[in-house]
């Protein structure tokens, strides 16, 4: 038996993630708040104040859509702008309480719609689907650190 490729792999699998994406947030659209605007938060959470150039870039977006996202999430309390310390003329970005808040309700509330899929394998798959966390885990990092060098 022949190795697979990883050409071979993804044309398994493509089909599939595609199917459990839709499904996972058609379960998950609870939020008001949109996917993009979703990553932009937790990317605020995990490296704070951000320039909104920073935010286009780091997301692979350009720099309109970056500020209507951020003009959004500033008009709901998510966002604040402050001033940049290390350029006074600039401007950053930054969770709010409230945006914090909301971004742990919905990851909360989205991990626990994936529970009740993952919930529904065998305990065997269940335990295949375990040995596979860090293989996805890596592929969401690799992925992540490509946009941001994009």
């Amino acid at each position: 038996m022949t190795a697979a490729t990883p050409m071979d792999i993804a044309a398994q699998i493509r089909p599939a993630m595609t199917k459990l994406y839709v499904t996972y947030f058609r379960m998950a659209e609870q939020s008001d708040l949109t996917g993009p605007q979703l990553t932009i938060l937790t990317r605020l959470a995990e490296h704070g104040a951000s320039r909104i150039s920073e935010v286009a870039r780091q997301e692979g977006i350009r720099m309109p859509t970056a500020s209507n996202a951020l003009h959004q999430l500033e008009h709901r309390g998510m966002v604040e702008r402050i001033r940049d310390t290390s350029d006074r003329r600039g401007v950053r970005v930054q969770l709010t309480e409230l945006g914090r808040t909301e971004l742990k309700r919905v990851g909360d509330e989205r991990t626990t719609y994936l529970a009740e899929m993952l919930s529904s394998l065998s305990p065997e798959k269940l335990e295949i689907a375990e040995q596979i966390v860090p293989v996805v885990t890596e592929l969401a990092e690799r992925y992540s650190a490509n946009q941001k060098n994009a």
